[in-house]
């Protein structure tokens, strides 16, 4: 069975940094392209970065030079490292395969 469980979130002050984790389990991540996807209040999915087959990644504009999307291949977990936050950063964050989702992690951006 596939899961995927994210966990790092958390409130932080603007200009603050977090490290947002993805523990995978039920398949190796080394064999797959990994996506993050955001939501916002009220808003729809933000699709935020990849990590693709062979380990090139892409970035949304949104958060490009602030994000770095990376895996932990030995311990099979996906790994966002956030940057100089800003308020609109808020949202839950999810890791998904694009056939698996997690559960989220909220990450709060406020003074």
């Amino acid at each position: 069975e596939v899961q995927l469980v994210e966990s790092g979130g958390g409130l932080v002050q603007p200009g603050g940094s977090l490290r947002l984790s993805c523990a995978a389990s039920g398949f190796s991540l080394i064999n797959y392209s990994m996506s993050w996807v955001r939501q916002a209040p009220g808003k729809g999915f933000e699709w935020v970065a990849d990590l693709n087959l062979g380990g090139s990644t892409s970035y949304a504009d949104s958060v490009k030079g602030r994000f770095v999307v990376s895996g932990d291949f030995a311990e099979n977990t996906l790994v966002l490292d956030l940057k100089s936050l800003i308020a609109e950063d808020t949202a839950v964050y999810y890791c998904t395969t694009w056939n698996d989702w997690g559960q989220g992690t909220q990450v709060t951006v406020s003074s």
